[in-house]
């Protein structure tokens, strides 16, 4: 009889030779410390590996040969503590570990199973080898988001605060009476003994103690073959499982690990789908509890419990709103036939609701995209406002995301936090300090004591940042205009937290240019990284992106290359690429802003004051910073030039709609000040307000108007100093003729603001229009901007006086010395 024959005879009654077992510990070892059999990594969607066959050496060499790699996984998908295996217990496992030796073709053929019906088990032969026939590797470490070790935030700890949780969610934090590796190994014993006698109880039993086992052994059991049996004999009895049942089995796959992809449990979501309007509404939050701690997305099931909680409205409970609330959120969707009868229920509840539960519902309604009422918001910030020392920082922060959500500025709350930020800041994570900072980026709020308790933190965490931490941090302290100068530390390591995740870019390519433009709203330019992201090839792959409009930021990226770094050499943006983005932003343009009716104002008075359409150019001059300005030349007399846009680089050629009647000449435009009107000007009330301009006379108080986008209007005066009178009323100047362009042209670029472009309640510009204000300093205009503050309440005055303003506007900003 040959080595071969005889190994598999003696070998296949579950004995090992002792000198096989030197390799087989070996082997064992690189198990327990990894955890899975190349069986299991390709339940996990894990790259299939060719092991060599075991082969019967020469008999004067027995060797067993085997392939380490089918024990490595890479490093990113974690690690399971090593197990070592001693007397009885080692044995099992030992035996437990050379069967998947011998076994390289079907990973879960068992000999137990062929006494199953063919036509019986035809779905269950599916599911358990035809998934694997069709393995595609598995992504490359880029695509895995790289997970923050000091994280030790529980998104579950608001299900501890009452005991009704329990019946319809899983406690993690809580099992049964922890059982050695050794009796589990019995238990499968049994299991393969009762075969084909196995009842649907006896599986649920099985399961359910083996659940029990300490969580470090459980790589162990998963790759025993007489456990992939039990997995079988579970889905031929899956319509015999009670409710009860099926959702105890369930909890046994969450303890033991089982992992997201097994297609086995595509078996049992159907068989939760058909029994859904069955279910009790506990039951039915217990599943999709279950579903979530699987880490399995279940959208059809989800829509069967939205559904069903129609009928179960008069028994939503705090615990039940707040776990639907949860769900909800962890599945990114909440039904539009729910929104109005949870937010009915929820603020009838809503005084009785724990801190913690109040960073549960704000999470999930945040997660879930649900836009409740604004007085329904402020109610939920008024309730967590009042207890917020007793929220744990995890809450807080998810109370911030949801008026991120809202887009509102609870001023309670925000005033509040520039107390409780700076306090918890040394001991929050990287991912708080990044959501508290984009909320205030998004609201447009400015605190110093947050954010530089925020950066004075980030230094010591950055290593622990994500490419999308990184990134967010970097455009919100770009937006809000935080210097490098105030917090040298911040920007530098950021960056290089950026660098140390470049390869997270092949797939995130939004996280690099985020964080550049946020680094170039405050003038910081690290060439690598922006060789990178202009390069032709990451260009490339990243617009070819179709859940991604990427091309206007890769516009506005290489734009401030071109014009903040004469000195480049490095990669550019394909001139195509641009001309079609410039086309698109003007074309939204004309259809938005070039139609609002402070726009419109503006562009017809400076064409009554300069002498018609000619000397008034509304584009886009700087294209890629998405806005519009007024265009005006002047010689450096102060005489009107007329604009023309044909032979400038960056205008758009279709000529700008005036609504406005033309004028003929400069000559013609004449403002009558009679003595009442000249006393009304001079003899104004004072205004108080401290952003009006600073002068000693004003124009009178003028009303608040309602404008569009809800802008902020301020009663602000229009100062009137002596040489303000005297531009107004001296004699009008000829109009420049051809002859006269020889002179040297002053180019303004008149801005109409509103209160989106600057940070709350405050005159500090955001990062984009602080970009913009630069580069057109840069590109040779001066920056006249018409404050929303002090424009929009003159619109509803006279003609003369708008007149007045604008002339001060446009004379004052020429430099005469």
């Amino acid at each position: 009889m040959s080595a071969r024959v005889l190994y598999r005879r003696v070998a296949g009654r579950g004995h090992v030779f002792p000198w096989l077992k030197k390799d087989s510990l070996r082997a064992k070892r690189l198990h327990g410390v990894r955890g899975e059999t190349e069986a299991e990594a390709g339940e996990r969607g894990g790259t299939e590996t060719e092991t060599q066959p075991l082969q019967a050496a020469l008999p004067s060499s027995y060797r067993l040969h085997y392939s380490p790699a089918v024990y490595y996984r890479a490093e990113a998908e974690g690690q399971v503590p090593e197990v070592r295996a001693e007397g009885d217990e080692g044995k099992q496992r030992l035996v437990a570990l050379a069967r998947p030796f011998r076994r390289q073709t079907n990973h879960y053929s068992v000999s137990s199973s062929r006494r199953l019906s063919s036509t019986k088990n035809k779905l269950l032969d599916l599911a358990f080898n035809g998934s694997f026939e069709r393995r595609t590797p598995s992504p490359p470490l880029y695509r895995r988001e790289h997970q923050t070790p000091d994280l030790k935030l529980d998104p579950r700890a608001f299900q501890r605060c009452r005991t009704e949780y329990g019946s319809m969610t899983l406690d993690l934090s809580r099992r049964a009476t922890p059982i050695q590796s050794k009796q589990a190994f019995l238990l499968l014993h049994k299991a393969s003994v009762l075969k084909g006698r196995m009842k649907a109880s006896d599986v649920t039993q099985f399961l359910s103690e083996l659940g029990s086992l300490y969580q470090e052994q459980t790589p162990l059991v998963r790759s025993d073959t007489r456990f992939i049996m039990l997995l079988r004999y579970s889905v031929e009895n899956l319509r015999q499982f009670t409710n009860a049942e099926l959702l105890q089995v369930l909890q046994a796959f969450v303890r033991l690990g089982l992992p997201s992809t097994h297609s086995m449990l595509g078996l049992y979501e159907n068989e939760l789908i058909e029994r859904a309007s069955h279910m009790s509404l506990h039951e039915l939050l217990l599943a999709a509890d279950l579903w979530r701690c699987l880490g399995k997305q279940v959208p059809q099931f989800l829509k069967h419990l939205y559904n069903s909680v129609n009928l179960y409205l008069g028994q939503l409970g705090i615990p039940e709103l707040v776990q639907l609330l949860y769900v909800m959120g962890e599945g990114r969707r909440c039904p539009n036939h729910l929104i109005q009868p949870i937010e009915q229920i929820l603020m009838r509840h809503l005084d009785k609701l724990h801190p913690e539960e109040i960073g549960a519902v704000s999470l999930g309604l945040f997660k879930s995209q649900t836009s409740l009422s604004e007085g329904a918001v402020n109610c939920i910030v008024d309730k967590a406002n009042a207890v917020i020392e007793e929220m744990s920082d995890f809450a807080m922060v998810n109370v911030f995301k949801l008026l991120r959500f809202s887009h509102l500025d609870h001023r309670a709350w925000l005033d509040i936090m520039a107390q409780e930020v700076p306090r918890r800041a040394p001991r929050m994570d990287v991912q708080g300090l990044m959501h508290v900072t984009l909320a205030c980026s998004a609201l447009h709020y400015r605190n110093d004591s947050i954010l530089l308790s925020v950066a004075e933190r980030l230094p010591s965490v950055t290593q622990h940042c994500r490419s999308k931490d990184s990134s967010k941090l970097l455009w919100s302290f770009g937006t809000l205009g935080v210097l490098p100068s105030q917090c040298p530390d911040l920007y530098p390591n950021l960056v290089e937290a950026l660098r140390q995740r470049k390869a997270e870019f092949q797939r995130y390519p939004e996280h690099l240019l985020t964080g550049l433009l946020g680094l170039a709203f405050v003038s910081q330019f690290p060439e690598d990284l922006l060789a990178l992201a202009l390069s032709p090839q990451f260009v490339s792959q990243a617009v070819r992106n179709t859940q991604l409009e990427l091309k206007k930021d890769f516009f506005t990226l290489d734009s401030t290359v071109a014009l903040e770094l004469p000195h480049w050499t490095g990669p550019r943006l394909a001139s195509e690429l641009g001309e079609e983005v410039a086309a698109l932003l003007w074309k939204y343009a004309q259809s938005d802003i070039c139609q609002k009716p402070e726009v419109l104002e503006a562009e017809r008075l400076l064409q009554d004051l300069l002498g018609g359409e000619q000397f008034v150019c509304k584009r886009m001059i700087l294209p890629h910073t998405r806005s519009v300005d007024l265009e005006v030349h002047l010689d450096s007399t102060g005489t009107p030039v007329p604009v023309d846009s044909s032979h400038e680089a960056t205008s758009i050629t279709e000529k700008s709609i005036s609504t406005s009647p033309s004028h003929t000449g400069w000559q013609k435009i004449e403002i009558t000040l009679t003595e009442d009107l000249l006393s009304q000007l001079v003899n104004s009330k004072k205004t108080t307000d401290p952003l009006a301009l600073s002068a000693t006379s004003r124009l009178p108080v003028l009303h608040r108007v309602e404008q569009d986008e809800g802008d902020r209007l301020f009663n602000v005066g229009v100062d009137l100093s002596g040489d303000l009178i005297g531009s107004i009323t001296k004699p009008s100047s000829p109009v420049c003729t051809a002859r006269d362009f020889h002179k040297a042209t002053i180019k303004l670029a008149i801005q109409v603001s509103n209160r989106n472009h600057y940070c709350y309640q405050s005159q500090q510009l955001l990062g984009l229009h602080a970009l913009k204000r630069r580069q057109l300093q840069l590109a040779g205009y001066r920056v006249v901007e018409l404050n929303h503050w002090e424009w929009f309440p003159l619109l509803k005055k006279s003609h003369a006086e708008k007149l007045a303003y604008l002339h001060c506007k446009v004379y004052s900003s020429l430099d005469y010395s």
